[in-house]
């Protein structure tokens, strides 16, 4: 096997993300009200992430932010819902951090929980 050729390829989880200026954008379908907070893997080109706050008053959204903010180790602050406020299928902009390093820190929980 070729070392060189599979270390390029991408994992399978990149695909929910899109390169921008400053970060990544990171599409998300979430399931609120769960039992706990967890990442299940890929839906089509999304993550399927499960929250346990319930969807009002933002709630669930700013514990997406925050379970994100700690999987992929940067600032609170810089961990946004950018579309998809009150539906299911979001868009966050996460600051700081590229498509293969937040690929690599995320498919650490997806394969490995």
């Amino acid at each position: 096997m070729d070392r060189g050729a599979a270390m390029t390829e991408p994992h399978p989880i990149a695909a929910a993300f899109t390169q921008m200026d400053d970060g990544i954008a990171l599409r998300v379908k979430v399931v609120p009200g769960a039992r706990r907070d967890h990442i299940a893997g890929m839906l089509g080109d999304r993550l399927k992430v499960t929250i346990a706050a319930p969807a009002e008053d933002g709630k669930a959204n700013r514990a997406l932010c925050r379970l994100f903010a700690r999987r992929l180790e940067v600032a609170g602050r810089d961990v946004a819902v950018a579309a998809g406020h009150s539906g299911p299928m979001k868009t966050l902009h996460i600051r700081g951090i590229d498509p293969a390093t937040a690929a690599s820190r995320l498919s650490l929980m997806v394969d490995g929980d």
